[in-house]
């Protein structure tokens, strides 16, 4: 029974690499990447952020809570067949083909895998779908997933957002920011048929028929992303992230009883989509009634981003914090920070409000290589004309 199940959680790691979703996920955030960093250089003239940047702190996480969810998936024997895997693949690349990272929540790519699923019976020339099929199983998963989802966006810290531009209601071009993220989950999950034989009376709970099942490991895709310039962004992502919580917890309730009432399934899926689309749309109009947080002050120049390791960054300087003085002297625009730089030489102090009104001092030497704007990123009119 032991070499079975090594066997199949090694067949099953092995079909991971046959999975074209796991090459494309990966050419995708490199694509995103790139078309980021373009867009950064039309702004401010450099490069604020890596390629991978969205993706790369997340992979610790998405590691160990891979295997936590494989293990509750395997231990109460959740069974996905193969056609739902593949709809799955298909339904993610579609949505990735619009660059738009809010559409990779499991609320889109599992809860749109879910209502073809339920309508193959009338897409059977198209949907060539043999066997029985267990819904609650994916309205189960689509709730664990929106839990890491809410985990990712509790995670957003102050420099972790991205910077941008954006026309003010006046016209004039104030800072913006982008709250993204994005992960590769790899769980692994049962499918039929394989060596795995039931192990207990109970087991697999959630099965789709068969006696015998396989393991498989599939690369399931999550992102998102909020545009935001009223008010702080880390501060907007923790709200979300409760809102979040709360609609993976109706939904995971409501996913649970459609073991028990299989028309429950639609009812999870209709939740976490609208639900999904509400929290998108209040968030929206929260924003836009708010005045441009990254604007122009007359205290000094509000700090909109800072290049990770540049010397704005070893010395703490956070996004959101006010530059008031340079070397003693009053700043109100980018050439006044810059001519009070180079005064001094090599060495600099630095007066900022931080975001609770109080003044800070920050004093260094500016060694050799170091970045002469010390790795500022400000609100203004674009490095480049953007039509």
């Amino acid at each position: 029974m032991v070499q079975d199940w090594l066997l199949e959680i090694a067949k099953g790691v092995g079909k991971l690499f046959l999975n074209p979703l796991l090459y494309w996920s990966i050419i995708f955030i490199i694509l995103v990447g790139i078309k980021r960093i373009k867009q950064e250089r039309r702004y401010f003239g450099t490069k604020v952020f890596d390629v991978l940047t969205e993706w790369k702190d997340t992979w610790g996480f998405s590691a160990i809570i891979g295997i936590f969810y494989s293990l509750i998936i395997i231990g109460v024997g959740m069974v996905i067949s193969y056609e739902a895997i593949i709809i799955l693949s298909i339904v993610t690349i579609i949505l990735t083909l619009t660059f738009r990272f809010t559409l990779l929540s499991p609320s889109y790519t599992i809860g749109i895998t879910i209502l073809i699923l339920m309508l193959s019976p009338l897409l059977s020339e198209f949907l060539p779908i043999d066997g029985e099929i267990n819904l609650s199983s994916l309205a189960i998963l689509l709730a664990l997933l929106l839990f890491v989802e809410a985990h990712f966006l509790s995670r957003i810290r102050q420099n972790e957002t991205f910077p941008g531009l954006v026309r003010g209601e006046r016209g004039s071009w104030v800072g913006r920011h982008w709250i993204k993220k994005y992960s590769i989950i790899p769980l692994f999950t049962l499918v039929p048929p394989g060596l795995i034989e039931p192990f207990a009376d109970y087991w697999p709970f959630l099965s789709i028929g068969g006696e015998d099942y396989a393991l498989v490991l599939i690369p399931f895709v999550l992102g998102f992303e909020f545009p935001v310039r009223g008010s702080m962004p880390y501060e907007v992502a923790n709200r979300l992230a409760m809102k979040l919580l709360g609609l993976a917890v109706i939904i995971l309730a409501i996913a649970i009883g459609s073991i028990s009432i299989s028309w429950l399934t639609i009812i999870a899926v209709v939740v976490a989509i609208l639900g999904r689309e509400f929290i998108h749309y209040r968030f929206r109009i929260e924003d836009h009634t708010r005045s441009p947080f990254f604007n122009h002050t007359n205290d000094g120049l509000k700090v909109l981003s800072v290049i990770p390791g540049s010397p704005a960054d070893r010395l703490n300087i956070l996004i959101g914090e006010t530059i008031t003085k340079v070397n003693g002297h009053k700043i109100q625009s980018e050439d006044e920070l810059y001519e009070a730089l180079q005064e001094t030489g090599s060495f600099f102090k630095v007066e900022l409000l931080n975001n609770n009104g109080e003044i800070r001092f920050i004093q260094s030497a500016m060694y050799e290589g170091d970045h002469h704007e010390l790795g500022l990123i400000f609100a203004g009119e674009p490095y480049r004309k953007i039509k």
